[in-house]
């Protein structure tokens, strides 16, 4: 494929993992070469049988050395940990308006949705030079999703939501790999990820076949399960407010707070006695086994989206 192998950049986070990378192996190389020369020295300098002159090394001079190369090495350290640390956050530092794409990894396949509904198996279509969210969560055991011209790397966990983010800077046709082994035909999982130009990518996304958004699904999703029931507004059940929930911190029974994200809207749909809001009654049934992770998928986007906002019908699940 086009720009596949590793010596490829097609991120913008790519270049900087890739800046750590060779930086460390240039300081391990300089130390080894400075630790190797000095060993050469000093054995060929004081090897049997030379006149060189041997005693105690004068205090002062151990001190300084000692002092030095242990400040250096501490400062080394310090510096890489900080950079490494500033380039490990970086893809989950996603901006707000990032292009939102739902992956569920499932034994030995990649489905992936998009917001309007388009959907792909083991393929991925983004745009150049706009962010790209995924939300990602596994419908068996432990994947991994790993994009090494992205520089990018995720578990891909059973019973959760993670997410990643990328910023892809050149166009082409990148590998995807599970990078977890997950059973017989581990290495048969396997993907493409296609970076197009927002033309393109526009034109694509308008020839493919489409559905309702996953919003729009997830809508109707939430009326078929009969949520309305508690939650509309002729309801008689005391139900907390789903209107704008999304990042929203909700007050717990008992103390605390949780921000209302993807994993806390998932739970309380299959585990709705986990984080009780404050002031109302556990009554809630469980939709373990009855929603699927494609059903909560759409039903996350459509607590998340304006929609479920402005639908006074929808006030929790």
């Amino acid at each position: 494929m086009a720009g596949d192998a590793m010596i490829a950049q097609a991120s913008t986070f790519a270049s900087r993992v890739d800046l750590l990378f060779w930086g460390i192996c240039a300081l391990s190389l300089a130390i080894m070469l400075l630790v190797g020369s000095l060993v050469l020295f000093f054995a060929i300098k004081y090897r049997r049988g030379t006149a060189a002159k041997r005693g105690p090394v004068p205090e002062k001079v151990s001190r300084e050395v000692e002092i030095g190369w242990t400040a250096a090495t501490a400062f080394a350290f310090v510096f890489l940990f900080w950079f490494a640390a500033v380039v490990g956050t970086e893809q989950f530092e996603v901006p707000e308006e990032a292009l939102e794409i739902h992956v569920v990894a499932k034994q030995w396949m990649w489905k992936v949705e998009h917001p309007n509904g388009t959907r792909e198996i083991d393929a991925l279509h983004v745009p150049v030079g706009v962010p790209v969210r995924l939300v990602m969560t596994s419908q068996d055991v432990i994947h991994s999703f790993y994009v090494p011209a992205f520089r990018i790397k995720r578990d891909v966990l059973p019973g959760r939501y993670v997410e990643i983010g990328f910023t892809p800077d050149r166009a082409g046709t990148y590998r995807l790999f599970c990078a977890e082994y997950c059973g017989t035909d581990h290495s048969r999982m396997i993907g493409s990820i296609s970076v197009m130009s927002q033309a393109d990518y526009a034109r694509w996304s308008s020839a493919r076949p489409q559905g309702d958004s996953l919003a729009d699904q997830g809508r109707l999703l939430f009326e078929r399960m009969g949520c309305t029931g508690c939650h509309g507004p002729s309801a008689q059940v005391h139900a907390p407010d789903l209107a704008g929930i999304h990042g929203r911190m909700q007050p717990l029974d008992g103390g605390g707070f949780v921000r209302a994200d993807e994993g806390y809207l998932r739970d309380s749909i299959l585990l709705p006695r986990k984080d009780i809001v404050a002031g109302y009654r556990p009554i809630m049934p469980s939709y373990q086994g009855i929603a699927s992770e494609d059903d909560l998928i759409r039903l996350i986007a459509y607590l998340k989206s304006p929609e479920a906002s402005n639908d006074r019908s929808t006030t929790a699940p």
